[in-house]
Formats: C-alpha cells, structure tokens, sequence
C-alpha cells in the first residue's frame, strides 16, 4: 500500500471514530484531525471541506459494503438470499455503532442538498439491488421460486424493507431483528413446496444472549 493509500485509510477510519462520537451535523474536520496523529491543515490539503471527504467517506464505505453482500456462505440461491438479508441487518450492541448508524441516517437525509452524496449512496443501493435480483433470479433457475418470480420485484421490496427497517430502527428504536425475520420468512414463504431449504432460525427474543440456541428449520 503506497503513503498515499496509508494516509487516505487513516483518514476514512478517523472519520469513522469522529462521527461515532459526534454524529454528522456538529462533526467538523478539527474533529476528524483530533484523531489522527495528523494536522487540521494536512486535512484540508486532501480534502475541500467537510462534503468533499464525506464523498470519500462514503466511497470508503461502499469499498467494504460491496465486498460484504458478495461474500455469500455454501449454499442454495435462498439459502444465500436469507444470509445476505441477515448479513445487510445485523444489529448492532455496541453504543459507537449506534451512533454511526443514526449519523448515516443524517447523512441520508443531506443527500438531496449535498454534491455527491446522492449519487454515492445510490452506488450501495444499485450493488445490493444487483445482488438481490441475481439470488432471486438463480432461485428461479434452480426451481426453489415459481418461473413466474420477478427478481427485479422481489428486490425493490426486499431493498425497500431494508430501508425502513434501519429508519425504524433509529427514529423509534424499533426491534431490527424481528422486523428481519418477518422479511426472512416473507423469502421463505415464496419457495415452491417440492424445494428444501435449511436455514437457522433466530429467535428474537433470545437474540441479546450470548448463548442464544439457534435450530435447524426446513422451509417446505
């Protein structure tokens, strides 16, 4: 990795240690800087202000996000839809992710009035609606989902779902693994009756402990 990477890196992941800590609207880069071992001033030397390492961020962020919702487990084409789905909604215990979360919904929000973000964040939409349909769409091929299935539909409302759920989940503090589950069961619900799929089941209400059990479940 060359210094330039090193230096961009560094940046991104004090970006990420700053927001956590002060959420986006009062984030300023004195803040990001605070967590290097770098100046205000080298800040500004590699980014415009605060939008343009946002956009960064973002670019950063979407880097990890599309290797994530192609690293699918052994599996059928369900078998990995429903991993995904739990994959992309994975709550989160510790207090600095729950922040993040809740300064991404600010950022969110910003999209319509800041250069770029939209578009960046339209980048993490298209990938995950691109690996949805393509889970669907080898569903069908593989006679788990009736030929009929549209893969482009089922990803719409699987990518919308996830949406709210995470809307929910940091206005109201609705329940993100219940609501998941109630997706899960929505792709299950959809597998033609002469198809098996083995997928675990998780309890919601068990799902803070530790020793949580989890049971085998085949779908039809």
């Amino acid at each position: 990795m060359s210094q330039e990477q090193d230096t961009r890196t560094a940046f991104m992941e004090a970006t990420y240690r700053a927001i956590c800590e002060h959420g986006y609207a009062d984030l300023t880069m004195q803040d990001i800087a605070d967590e290097t071992d770098k100046s205000k001033a080298a800040l500004h030397y590699h980014f415009d202000g605060k939008d343009d390492l946002f956009r960064e961020f973002l670019a950063f962020l979407h880097e990890g996000f599309a290797e994530t919702i192609t690293d699918h487990p052994a599996g059928t084409p369900v078998e990995q839809l429903v991993a995904l789905v739990r994959r992309v909604l994975d709550p989160v215990d510790d207090e600095a992710d729950r922040q993040f979360n809740t300064a991404l919904m600010e950022i969110k929000a910003q999209a319509p009035y800041r250069d770029g973000y939209r578009e960046a964040l339209r980048r993490f939409d298209e990938d995950l609606h691109a690996e949805i349909a393509g889970l669907v769409a080898a569903a069908v091929d593989a006679g788990q989902y009736d030929a009929d299935t549209e893969p482009e539909e089922i990803a719409e409302h699987v990518l919308t779902y996830i949406h709210g759920t995470w809307t929910r989940a940091a206005a109201i503090g609705a329940d993100v693994v219940t609501m998941r589950e109630h997706l899960v069961e929505d792709l299950l619900d959809l597998v033609v009756d002469e198809a098996e799929v083995s997928v675990t089941a998780v309890d919601a209400a068990d799902e803070s402990s530790a020793d949580a059990d989890a049971e085998e479940v085949t779908s039809r």
